[in-house]
Parts: C-alpha cells; sequence; structure tokens
C-alpha cells in the first residue's frame, strides 16, 4: 500500500542540490548583514544592494528548493508563478498610483 510511488510531475532534488541552495541563500544573507552592518556604502545603494541581493535570494530559492525550472513538468509552476508575480505588481502599481494621484490632488490644496 505505501510502496507505490508516484511520478506524475513529481521532481524532488537531491541532498546536494539543497545543501548548494542552503549554503547559497546564507552566503546571501550573509552577504546583505555584512553590507548593513560595515556602512561601507551610502544608504540609497545599500537598499539598492539589499534588493539586488534579495532577488537572487528568490531565484536561489525557486530552484533549489521549489524545484522550478524550464522543464515540460513544471510549465504550468512557472506559469502559475509568473501570473502571481504580474497579479502582485499591478496591484502595488495601481495602489501607489493612487496614493501618489490622491496626496498630488487632495493634500496639496
Amino acid at each position: 500500500m505505501g510502496d507505490h510511488i508516484s511520478s506524475s510531475g513529481e521532481s524532488h532534488g537531491s541532498v546536494g542540490s539543497y545543501l548548494t541552495g542552503f549554503v547559497l541563500a546564507v552566503i546571501l544573507t550573509v552577504a546583505a548583514f555584512g553590507l548593513v552592518m560595515s556602512h561601507a556604502m551610502s544608504p540609497s545603494a545599500t537598499g539598492g544592494a539589499i534588493a539586488l541581493l534579495a532577488v537572487v535570494q528568490i531565484v536561489v530559492h525557486l530552484i533549489y528548493f521549489l524545484h522550478m525550472n524550464g522543464s515540460s513538468e513544471q510549465r504550468w509552476n512557472v506559469m502559475a508563478f509568473v501570473f502571481t508575480v504580474l497579479s502582485v505588481l499591478v496591484l502595488v502599481a495601481g495602489t501607489m498610483f493612487i496614493m501618489h494621484d490622491t496626496s498630488i490632488n487632495m493634500m496639496s490644496r
């Protein structure tokens, strides 16, 4: 009963890939922490560098832990993820536009 293993689109990583992802995630986290603690860059440059490191961290998590890649098995997962990201971007950009427009039209009078 428990011996049947389904292989319908399931893709699990090996211990080596999980360790690689973990090590990369730790390196990226320590790099972001080091940037903030060292005060080596201006505050705006530090914010930009942290944002870049955050995007790289997201990609590492997607590849090594969520196993999202270009394979045919993952196509629907990738499409759902892209749709979610685009929906969030539209929501955030629309909210920022509305708040800015409200501030310009209401608060400045």
